[in-house]
């Protein structure tokens, strides 16, 4: 289906919007992008952005392009959506008795090395569009262009022709269109994935002592990395991570395998700002002093003694904000200003997820 999904008069966007000044702050002596007159076109800039966004995105979601398994700056769908659906499929391949494999794939510089035309190909051949509204894409991303300014001296104006600008209303959007093949190469080695914007997790499951599927689990890597050299994307390896759960003896088993195929594995890895470790009894939040509700749906099915660590923390900072004594009792305070303990609360988000998804059919 193809679709113009949007008139706003003229298929092009304004140069002045497109104009960016790199400039070295006085403080940190570090370069930062801005537009030519931030004070005057950002705004505007915003709201023109915003009505393209609401209109492309309605248009995604009505037709289907957009990937069921990205929930990056999608409605319904957050880090901890996601979260929950990839420790879920753990918590289940360990019922069966089988081990997964959870590879975290790290890209470098990823926003900034999208090539326009390779975009401009998804947003025509992938998505459908046409006419003026891929005219008016053409013109945001090939008439954008930045100089550099120190002080009183400026460069010369420079044309850009890679990257989605980092900050834009458009960027993430753009780039989870650009990056709509990959899954196939996924698909057809049979690896389950999952992303959140430029962040791509695979996995799968394996039976004890049957470590074959881990050989296209490795292939998928070399396809994966492959497809991002002829995007202009770097997969980082030093920092794509490998982790294995389930029963050590088998973990061992399986690490070693993978070590002999050239994927180093680790006993602890940082997943959307998230840390888990082999037992998945330490999801341990990088914040969790000052946001100890952060994805706290992934509580439900931990140890007790877990959650007690993370309780104490709660109390001690709600002794902190109300003034309240050791020797007095903590429990009427957190029903009065939070909610009783973190397990109901967690379970009361994951069971109002679950409705959600009944009613929504997400």
């Amino acid at each position: 289906m193809r679709w113009e999904f949007f008139d706003i008069g003229e298929p092009s966007v304004p140069v002045a919007f497109s104009i960016s000044v790199l400039s070295r702050d006085r403080k940190s002596k570090a370069f930062s992008s801005r537009s030519a007159d931030p004070s005057n076109l950002r705004p505007l800039g915003k709201i023109i952005e915003k009505v393209v966004f609401n209109q492309l995105n309605n248009y995604l979601n009505s037709n289907g392009y957009l990937d069921n398994f990205q929930s990056g700056f999608r409605p319904h769908h957050s880090t901890e959506t996601a979260l929950i659906k990839i420790i879920n499929d753990i918590h289940l391949n360990s019922d069966s008795c089988k081990i997964s494999v959870l590879v975290l794939l790290d890209l470098s510089a990823a926003f900034d090395t999208v090539d326009h035309n390779i975009l401009l190909e998804r947003l025509e051949n992938w998505v459908g569009l046409s006419g003026m509204a891929l005219n008016w894409f053409r013109s945001y991303l090939e008439g954008r262009g930045y100089y550099v300014s120190i002080g009183e001296h400026k460069s010369k104006w420079t044309s850009m022709t890679c990257g989605v600008p980092q900050g834009s209303i458009l960027a993430p959007l753009l780039f989870s269109l650009y990056m709509l093949p990959l899954s196939q190469i996924m698909r057809k080695n049979q690896i389950a994935y999952h992303s959140y914007a430029d962040d791509t997790q695979i996995y799968l499951a394996l039976s004890p002592n049957d470590y074959s599927p881990i050989d296209s689990l490795c292939q998928c890597i070399d396809e994966i990395n492959s497809w991002m050299c002829q995007n202009f994307l770097q997969l980082n390896k030093e920092k794509t991570e490998v982790i294995a759960f389930g029963s050590k003896e088998e973990v061992l088993k399986v690490n070693a395998y993978l070590d002999a195929r050239g994927q180093t594995t680790k006993n602890q890895v940082r997943n959307l700002v998230v840390i888990l470790d082999q037992d998945l009894e330490k999801l341990v939040h990088a914040f969790i002093t000052s946001r100890v509700d952060y994805c706290n749906g992934l509580l439900t099915g931990l140890p007790k003694k877990t959650i007690r660590q993370l309780q104490l923390i709660q109390n001690a900072a709600a002794r902190i904000l109300t003034r309240t004594r050791k020797s007095e009792h903590i429990t009427p305070v957190l029903s009065c200003y939070l909610r009783e303990d973190l397990f109901s609360s967690a379970v009361f988000v994951d069971q109002t997820l679950l409705a959600k998804c009944i009613d929504l059919q997400l």
